[in-house]
């Protein structure tokens, strides 16, 4: 029967054996360096690959810079076609847009051209 303090013979035989060769010994840290490698590559992909989170920061930008152009152009078209029913369908829209747009001018009137001021010319 063995005491604590004594070791088993197998033990004691294990510690005597010679040490590993290097090849032997390098798998493990080589191993981790690999996967390690291989974890810095994969998030360096995700954050600045072709389609990674910087190129998807700039898309969603650029969508929602369009889609303000988009609303403001559909406001516009609206508004646009207002204009367009108005000068369809009523007279004094149509007598507004000729003398205020086209410079005409009723036969009983007379159009005076003033000079631009200096802010205006400087446009």
């Amino acid at each position: 029967m063995l005491h604590k303090h004594e070791q088993p013979a197998q033990e004691v035989a294990h510690e005597a054996e010679e040490p590993r060769p290097w090849t032997e010994r390098a798998w493990r840290p080589a191993g981790t360096v690999v996967a390690v490698a291989l974890a810095l590559l994969v998030t360096w992909h995700v954050i600045s690959g072709q389609h990674g989170l910087s190129s998807w920061h700039k898309m969603r930008a650029t969508d929602r810079e369009l889609q303000m152009e988009i609303k403001k152009l559909t406001q516009e078209n609206e508004q646009i076609q207002k204009e367009n029913e108005k000068l369809a369908t009523d007279d004094e829209a149509i007598r507004h847009h000729a003398r205020e747009q086209q410079h005409w001018a009723a036969p009983d009137e007379v159009i005076y051209t003033l000079p631009a001021s200096e802010v205006e010319q400087e446009k």
